[in-house]
């Protein structure tokens, strides 16, 4: 696959990104990280452009370790419900067995109760 070349700024500085991406996805994650950028140093005009980007590498960080833990629990939760499915499936079939013999069974004694 040809990699992309995209060239964004963030921050005022720009940078060419080699990418295997679609280069509007790279653009938009880098527009992202501006509107981020402006947001953390409009609250906080004091911080350098290197402490406001720290405090949003930090910020993304956080978020992606809590959506990869989400992801994890959500894929326990669904491999859960698979088992809790395979297990409902397993006693309806036995279930449905069951009253299968039972449904012979009242054939047969209304059977008997006929022959005599």
């Amino acid at each position: 696959m040809e990699k992309n070349r995209v060239q964004v700024r963030i921050g005022g500085a720009t940078y060419t990104i080699v990418t295997d991406d679609d280069p509007q996805y790279v653009e938009m994650l880098a527009e992202d990280i501006n509107s981020e950028l402006r947001s953390v140093s409009n609250a906080n005009p004091t911080l350098s452009m290197t402490q406001a980007a720290v405090l949003v590498a930090l910020d993304n960080a956080d978020a992606c370790k809590k959506a990869s833990a989400s992801a994890d629990n959500l894929r326990v939760q669904i491999k859960d419900y698979l088992e809790e499915s395979a297990r409902a499936k397993m006693e309806v079939e036995v279930a449905r067995r069951e009253v299968e013999r039972l449904n012979r069974e009242i054939a047969d004694l209304r059977q008997r109760l006929n022959n005599r």
